[in-house]
């Protein structure tokens, strides 16, 4: 196999390995949110440990973000597949990705407001908000494979 097929294939291993870990972060950290929504006042401890918990989180899965943004970058520009006809579906794609770090964005700051108690969402809007993470990633993976225009 030729050197740019072997180093091609190992950037795209890598680029969906931590696009996978990554967005196991924006499944979780959400739910973290929605727990932090439902702790009873009084309850600092488990408030304190949502909060740690969530902190680490929110740290370790920007590291993740950071490196599958950078696999994908030199994906982009050193093979440039993404130009010519039928591959509008990358364009998409990554539409939907400035979409997840946006989200990634937003969970920081919905962590901030509860670190600085000042939480304006319910548990029940946390809920369908998690869910948000689930259609992006879908939508990525089916533009990816399904490659619909």
């Amino acid at each position: 196999m030729p050197l740019m097929d072997t180093l091609y294939l190992g950037v795209k291993t890598l680029h969906i390995l931590f696009v996978a870990s990554w967005f196991a972060g924006l499944f979780y950290l959400p739910r973290i949110l929605v727990n932090l929504a439902m702790v009873a006042p009084d309850s600092h401890a488990e408030r304190e440990r949502l909060l740690l918990m969530g902190r680490k989180l929110q740290r370790f899965s920007t590291v993740l973000m950071a490196i599958a943004l950078a696999c994908g970058l030199a994906l982009w520009l050193g093979w440039p597949f993404w130009r010519g006809p039928g591959n509008g579906w990358v364009h998409a794609k990554l539409a939907l990705v400035i979409g997840a770090v946006g989200f990634h964005h937003m969970n920081a700051r919905l962590l901030r407001r509860f670190e600085h108690m000042d939480n304006q969402r319910s548990h029940v809007w946390l809920r369908v908000y998690n869910e948000i993470s689930v259609l992006l990633f879908a939508a990525i993976v089916a533009l990816v494979v399904f490659k619909p225009f």
